[in-house]
């Protein structure tokens, strides 16, 4: 769907937002485990990486080295005790959080002084044509392959559910300026081919 570019542009996300070695990072809404694994690829075996889903059959799913740490928890609960981590990723869950506010203010908790996100989104197109092209091709020609190649059967469904969420997701300004309001600074949103967004931000040092 991705053109095989979902592993290389999120680790090349990561390290756009500051992700270094040595760091502690949370991986919030881990999913099969692609934005956690290049997390962990970065931090180095210095650094350590947990992601973090709501989901146990995900969890289980997870395709993830022995060191990465997988634990029960939502973007909204984060079973992390206060300004423990250095850096906090999302790979393409942000439309999925039911309060997004209570999500960026979980956030702030959790992240040490000086800490930053970096929240990976596919956003809705501005253009009338284009936001039909992307549309046509998330609910017609992926689900489509997704029937002809996938093995589970309700894939096709799946995928036209994926687009859904898309135009579903709250605007990028609405997300930037939710992430102000929660405390963060340095707030940014970096856009590839006008749909790949990185929200970037960092929690003040005092």
């Amino acid at each position: 769907m991705a053109f095989g570019s979902g592993s290389w542009y999120r680790g090349r996300a990561l390290k756009r937002a500051g992700l270094q070695t040595g760091m502690r990072v949370l991986d919030i809404g881990v999913g099969t485990g692609l934005t956690a694994r290049q997390a962990a690829l970065l931090v180095g075996p210095s650094g350590q990486v947990i992601g973090i889903d709501p989901s146990s059959g995900m969890i289980q799913s997870a395709k993830i080295p022995p060191d990465i740490e997988l634990l029960i928890g939502s973007a909204e609960s984060i079973p992390a005790a206060a300004e423990t981590a250095d850096f906090l990723c999302m790979g393409y869950a942000l439309r999925h959080i039911a309060d997004m506010s209570a999500a960026f203010r979980e956030f702030m908790r959790v992240l040490k002084p000086g800490g930053r996100i970096c929240l990976m989104e596919i956003t809705r197109p501005k253009g009338r044509a284009s936001r039909a092209m992307l549309k046509a091709y998330m609910r017609g020609i992926v689900p489509f392959l997704a029937g002809i190649l996938g093995e589970n059967p309700d894939s096709p469904k799946l995928m036209r559910y994926y687009w859904d969420t898309i135009d579903a997701c709250a605007s990028p300004d609405e997300i930037l300026e939710a992430i102000r309001e929660a405390g963060f600074v340095e707030q940014y949103r970096y856009v590839e081919l006008g749909i790949f967004s990185e929200y970037r931000a960092r929690k003040p040092l005092a």
